[in-house]
C-alpha cells in the first residue's frame, strides 16, 4: 500500500467513485518538506484517480522518480507522470486541488492486479501479477499486449523479486511453492521447491548480488520463520525461527549486507547483518504503533552526510512516519565501509534490448562522488534440469557499528513520544570448530580461536547495545528539550 521513489511517496487511498492513491512529496528526517508544505496534510489533496475499483499496489520506476505505475481490482494498470508543480500552494487559503491524470492505460487482466515490479536494469519493463495466477511482463513503450506471460502457479502469487541483473525472477505462492523463472528462456519455472510449511503468506527477496534468496513465512506451528535459499538449486541453506507473532513478516534487503524484517500489525523492525549464510542480529526498532504498510527509500537518495544507511516509511493509522537508520559515527568524511555503490537512476538496457535477450549489469552510483558505472556481475547459465552443489557463500563483509534507528518527525502535530522499550539483542552462535587432523596442538589452537571469536562477537553485541542506549537517551533528551521549549513559549 506504500511505495517510494527518490522524490515522492505513493499511498493507497480510500475514496468514493472508484480506486485512487495519493502522491506526497518525500518527507525527510533531516530537513523541512519541499514547497514549504505543512507536516499536517490539508483536508483535501490531489489524488491519482482512474481505476474503477480499489488500487492494490503502486510501483515507481527506478530510472524516473516521477513515473509511477498502479494496479487495481479492476484488472487495469495505469501509468502516471507526476509534475512538481502539482504541489505548489498546498494548504493555502485559495488552494484548489487538481487530481492527477494517467498518461497510459493497460487492460492487463480480467481479474485483479495484485503486485507491480519494475526491472532493475532495463528501462520501461514492468512485471505484474494477476488474479488468474500468472505474471505478465510489459514493455511500456508498446504496451498493447504483454511480451511474456509466466504460468504454473497453483494459487495466488504472494510475492516476486528480480535478481541483481534482472535475468531471473523468484516468486512465492499460496500453494507453498517457491519458483524460479528465467523469463526469456521459458514461460515455465526452471526450478520449483517446497517453501515454508505454514499456510500464511510467504515473502521473498533477492539478497543483492549474491546467489541467495531470503524468504519469510510460517511453520506448521505458526512460528514466524526466516530462511535462506540457494538460487542455483533452490535448496534450503538455513532456516531460523523469529518469533510466534501472527503478522506477516515483510523482508527488505539493503546492499550494505543488512536485512530488515517488519511485521504487519506490529510496530517493530528487526535488522540483521548477513555474513557467510548467517544472520547476526544487530538491533530492533520498537514502536507501540502497529504498521499497516512499510517501504524503503532507494539508497541513492539517502542522507549520506548524516551517516544514514537506510530509511523506511511507515503507515500507522492516518500517519506516515519516516524512520532513519543512522550509524552513530562522526560524519566529517565519507564512510566508504557502510556506503557501497547504490543502484543508479540510469538504465543499462532499453526494453527492446531486454526482450531481445541482451544481458547487462545494472549501473551503480558512488554515494561519495555521484559517479555512475556498470556494476560487476557474472551471468550464471540458465538453470537446467539438474544442478551441482550450490556456489560458495560470499565472503564476509567488513563489520561495522550497528545502525541506530532514529525516529523522525511524524506528519502530524508533534506529540510526546513514549520511551522506547529495552532493545532485545539476538545473536546466532558461531559454529564449533572440528578437531584438527594435525594433532592435539592444532585442535587446541582451533578451540582457542573459537573461544576468542565467540568472546569478540559478544563484546561487539554489548557495544552495539550500549551505543543504541546512548543514542536513545540523546533522542529522548532532545525531545524533552523541545517540549519544554514549546511549553515555555505557550
Amino acid at each position: 500500500m506504500l511505495a517510494a521513489s527518490g522524490r515522492y511517496l505513493s499511498i493507497n487511498w480510500l475514496s468514493s467513485g472508484g480506486g485512487a492513491f495519493a502522491v506526497l512529496p518525500l518527507p525527510s528526517p533531516f530537513k523541512p518538506l519541499p514547497n514549504n508544505l505543512p507536516w499536517k496534510l490539508p483536508d483535501i489533496i490531489p489524488l491519482a484517480r482512474g481505476h474503477s475499483a480499489p488500487v492494490l499496489d503502486t510501483a515507481w520506476s527506478p530510472f524516473d522518480d516521477s513515473l509511477v505505475a498502479s494496479g487495481g481490482e479492476d484488472g487495469n494498470i495505469l501509468i502516471w507522470k507526476i509534475e512538481s508543480s502539482a504541489f505548489e500552494g498546498w494548504g493555502h487559503e485559495k488552494f484548489e486541488p487538481v487530481d492527477f491524470d494517467p498518461v497510459a492505460r493497460i487492460s492487463a487482466s480480467p481479474k485483479r492486479i495484485g503486485q507491480l515490479l519494475f526491472h532493475p536494469a532495463a528501462n520501461h519493463v514492468l512485471a505484474s501479477t494477476t488474479g488468474d495466477h500468472t505474471i505478465k511482463l510489459w514493455d511500456l513503450e508498446r504496451s498493447d499486449d504483454p511480451r511474456i506471460t509466466l504460468g504454473g502457479h497453483g494459487d495466488t502469487i504472494q510475492s516476486m523479486d528480480w535478481n541483481w541483473a534482472g535475468t531471473l525472477l523468484v516468486t512465492t505462492s499460496r500453494d507453498r511453492k517457491i519458483r524460479l523463472f528465467d523469463p526469456r528462456a521459458s514461460t515455465d519455472a526452471v526450478r520449483v521447491a517446497d517453501g515454508h510449511a505454514g499456510i500464511k503468506s510467504v515473502r521473498a527477496v533477492w539478497m543483492g548480488q549474491s546467489d541467495r534468496i531470503a524468504t519469510t513465512g510460517f511453520s506448521r506451528q505458526s512460528d514466524r520463520e526466516l530462511a535462506i535459499w540457494d538460487a542455483g538449486s533452490l535448496d534450503n541453506v538455513r532456516k531460523l525461527v523469529v518469533d510466534q507473532s501472527a503478522g506477516v513478516l515483510m523482508p527488505f534487503w539493503s546492499d550494505n549486507q543488512v536485512l530488515f524484517l517488519a511485521g504487519k500489525g506490529d510496530g517493530n523492525i528487526r535488522y540483521y547483518e548477513y555474513e557467510n549464510d548467517n544472520f547476526v542480529a544487530l538491533a530492533e526498532y520498537k514502536s507501540t504503533d502497529p504498521q499497516r504498510g512499510l517501504c524503503f527509500l532507494p539508497r541513492r537518495a539517502l542522507a549520506v552526510s548524516e551517516c544514514e544507511i537506510a530509511r523506511a516509511y511507515k503507515v500507522s493509522g492516518s500517519i506516515v512516519e519516516p524512520i532513519a537508520f543512522v550509524v552513530p559515527r562522526k560524519s566529517d568524511s565519507f564512510q566508504a565501509d557502510i556506503f557501497p555503490p547504490a543502484l543508479s537512476a540510469e538504465p543499462a538496457l532499453s526494453a527492446a534490448e531486454f526482450f531481445n535477450g541482451k544481458k547487462a549489469a545494472p549501473n551503480v552510483q558512488s554515494l561519495e562522488t555521484g559517479a555512475i558505472a556498470p556494476s560487476s556481475v557474472s551471468f550464471a547459465p540458465t538453470p537446467k534440469n539438474s544442478f551441482g552443489p550450490g556456489a560458495a557463500a560470499p565472503a564476509p563483509t567488513p563489520s561495522y557499528t550497528a545502525p541506530t534507528p532514529a525516529p523522525a518527525p511524524k506528519i502530524v502535530e508533534p506529540t510526546p513520544a513514549p520511551a522506547p522499550a529495552p532493545v532485545r539483542q539476538e545473536s546466532i552462535p558461531a559454529p564449533t570448530s572440528a578437531p584438527s587432523k594435525n594433532g592435539s596442538s592444532g585442535g587446541a589452537l582451533q578451540e582457542e580461536n573459537s573461544r576468542l571469536t565467540t568472546e569478540l562477537r559478544d563484546a561487539r553485541a554489548q557495544i552495539r547495545a550500549l551505543e543504541l542506549q546512548v543514542e536513545t537517551m540523546r533522542a529522548n533528551a532532545q525531545r524533552a528539550k523541545e517540549l519544554l521549549g514549546l511549553g515555555a513559549d505557550q
